[in-house]
């Protein structure tokens, strides 16, 4: 199995362009329903995501036909607990990927529109190139919007209130100060910790439902944020994702940040004509979170929501499977 492996603000993603067991479906999203019930699907994601091929914190992708002719191609998410509705970092990757191979024609100087279908619906990733290089990468997602406010829950670090919001993903998000924490290295446990008690707490609440596609309800992640102030026309946070069970997302989180421009929108701290989203991540990597533009989505006001980074290649693979290997698929430590 060959793949190519880049990172976005720290985070992994592996792509596979030409995985080795049948993906089949109607669309992206009929896709990844049935990869989770096929134990080829599953194998394969267990095999390239966990060791020691992989790790508890790997992220990737397969690569599959896109719904139509509207978009270049499409892709199937996942980590080590399974396949995920959405990736702003892997879109983003996916975007570099596209404009390195020559799927996608690309100027030397200027943009070009990457246009990806997605188990949430159709994404797009806007390369950036100067004299020859890409430099940088605009995701820009679904409609983004808040589901509940305010929910307390009673954690083992006492109480905590939380804002449910759907980026393509449905998040928790919770100020990890009124936990007592700090996004960094050094609460990287405890962080963890609170972050997959409030995500079992929630996972299948009223709360986690989406509201029109059923395909896309649970909790995906919680976002545990510290708030900065607006400094120069931008907020500025810093968060970590721990989504799945107990996995880390090192970069900002690209649909995540999408889930707290929306929440964000609805204080009005952020619009289309600014301030912008400064978003760190716990390694000290930045995304840009711009709200487009506003609108209406499953009967709720709504933002569309542009993230702004980078993605680097750091190595293609070509991964072999000795059938007398008594650790296949690989095993996990978390």
């Amino acid at each position: 199995m060959s793949t190519t492996d880049y990172h976005t603000a720290g985070e992994p993603f592996r792509i596979v362009a030409d995985p080795p067991v049948a993906l089949p479906g109607v669309t992206v999203a009929d896709r990844r329903m049935r990869a989770l019930n096929s134990p080829d699907a599953q194998g394969l994601r267990e095999l390239l995501c966990f060791e020691p091929r992989g790790h508890a914190d790997m992220y990737g992708g397969f690569l599959v036909p896109p719904d139509d002719e509207g978009a270049d191609l499409g892709v199937l998410f996942w980590h080590k607990d399974g396949f995920s509705t959405a990736c702003g970092h892997g879109t983003i990757a996916l975007g570099v990927w596209a404009v390195d191979t020559g799927l996608v024609q690309a100027p030397r100087d200027g943009t070009v529109d990457v246009v990806i279908d997605v188990p949430s619906g159709r994404v797009t990733a806007r390369v950036h190139r100067d004299s020859g290089r890409t430099v940088a990468v605009d995701f820009i997602n679904v409609p983004s919007y808040v589901l509940a406010r305010d929910i307390t829950l009673s954690t083992s670090r006492g109480d905590v209130a939380v804002t449910v919001s759907y980026g393509g993903a449905i998040y928790a998000g919770i100020d990890a100060t009124s936990v007592g924490l700090a996004v960094s290295p050094s609460h990287y446990r405890d962080l963890i910790t609170i972050g997959r008690e409030v995500k079992s707490m929630l996972d299948d609440s009223e709360h986690a439902v989406h509201p029109s596609d059923p395909r896309l309800g649970g909790i995906y992640g919680t976002i545990l944020y510290e708030d900065f102030g607006t400094v120069d026309g931008q907020v500025h946070q810093r968060n970590v994702t721990v989504f799945a069970d107990g996995e880390v997302d090192r970069s900002p989180c690209g649909s995540g940040t999408c889930a707290r421009l929306a929440v964000l929108a609805e204080q009005g701290r952020v619009a289309p004509a600014g301030p912008t989203l400064r978003h760190e991540s716990i390694v000290g990597s930045l995304f840009t979170g711009t709200v487009v533009a506003t609108t209406t989505a499953a009967g709720r006001p709504a933002v569309v929501p542009q993230v702004t980074g980078m993605a680097y290649r750091t190595g293609e693979h070509t991964f072999v499977v000795d059938s007398a290997d008594p650790l296949l698929p690989g095993f996990v430590l978390r």
